[in-house]
């Protein structure tokens, strides 16, 4: 079997697993993790890297401080890491392990359906846009040297996923910023019609603004027309955007829990342990610090666009490219993305030795 052949049969035996319509109805706490998260992620990454070339380590490993580090998007460009394509169907799967260390199983779910969808687009485009489309097209990167001793991170990227991890001690880790987006946001023909990887996401933010009574909505929409995309783009540091839409207070009970399990569908991409603390510091604000906002039409295949932001993090969404059915979602953290506050935490304990 190629190492084609193997991706796919990985990727689409996951997503037949992970979303299928009764899975996704449910809210995993898995993968099933049974050590720490910078333990687990180490371990992972050690494992891979122990199984490369010299040629391909050179790829792969960058010094933690490198600015590649923080060169993260979302587009299909050229990359620097390790393409899957250039690895043995051995470490393609060891480079699998890694991913799934740092997510839980929807997450997971989400990030390979999400590579599966380059078939898709290669089906639809015949070449006709001149871009690569390729499953095998996504990069492991790490900088750093896994383990407990000093700072190190790792990212998985390719054309509509960017998922980075920085670790610090044998501890703590973070997953931020993260992004997922799908082209086609619905696949509207074929054997996989029907399939909506950030589906949750788009029906969630749908349904909490059409509970909406009008003067609610009056304060959600900031527009009628969608921006062409998340304003934050692919920035490497975010601050706060204006505050506008609806408050927290502004909603009812049941409005409030939509927006809550809208926030953990986006949180809970990663591996439990992660989610549960960006949660906590959210709890920690006070979720009445919350503000939602809403860009363009109510109805399916209109363009459309929100926001939450709180005093921690900011979660953009945007569905407009392609007829209005490519989305790109996006979670940030203020403090946090590349692991910038627990670091800057090392750095001070460091002085004070």
């Amino acid at each position: 079997m190629t190492n084609l052949k193997a991706f796919r049969l990985v990727c689409c035996l996951l997503a037949a697993c992970f979303l299928s319509p009764l899975n996704l109805q449910a809210h995993d706490q898995g993968p099933t993790h049974s050590r720490g998260p910078a333990s687990e992620m180490a371990d992972a990454a050690s494992h891979f890297l122990a199984t490369l070339s010299a040629e391909q380590k050179a790829k792969a490993t960058f010094e933690f401080q490198a600015d590649e580090r923080l060169n993260w998007h979302f587009i299909p460009r050229p990359r620097k890491g390790l393409p899957l394509k250039e690895m043995t169907a051995v470490q393609q799967r060891l480079a699998h392990v890694l991913l799934s260390s740092g997510l839980s199983q929807r997450g997971y779910a989400k990030a390979v359906t999400i590579m599966t969808l380059e078939q898709i687009l290669r089906e639809i485009e015949k070449g006709s846009t001149g871009m690569v489309r390729d499953e095998e097209l996504y990069f492991v990167s790490i900088f750093g040297n896994p383990g407990p001793t000093q700072p190190w991170g790792w990212r998985v990227e390719g054309h509509h996923l960017s998922l980075n991890f920085t670790i610090e001690g044998g501890s703590v880790a973070v997953g931020a910023p993260s992004f997922m987006g799908t082209n086609p946001g619905e696949v509207l023909e074929g054997p996989r019609k029907g399939l909506r990887v950030l589906g949750h996401e788009e029906d969630l933010g749908r349904e909490l603004i059409t509970s909406m009574s009008a003067e609610q909505q009056k304060l959600a929409v900031i527009s009628n027309t969608a921006p062409k995309d998340i304003i934050t783009a692919a920035d490497r540091k975010v601050k706060p955007l204006e505050e506008a839409g609806i408050s927290w207070s502004k909603l009812n009970r049941t409005q409030r829990g939509l927006l809550r399990t809208l926030v953990e569908e986006y949180a809970r991409r990663v591996r439990p342990e992660l989610a549960d603390a960006d949660l906590a510091k959210i709890e920690k604000q006070g979720w009445n610090k919350l503000r939602f906002a809403w860009a363009g039409g109510f109805k399916k295949f209109e363009g459309h666009y929100y926001r939450i932001q709180g005093p921690t993090f900011l979660i953009e969404y945007d569905n407009v490219q392609n007829n209005n059915n490519h989305v790109h979602a996006v979670w940030r953290d203020f403090a946090n993305d590349f692991g910038e506050d627990i670091l800057k935490r090392h750095h001070l304990e460091s002085h004070h030795h």
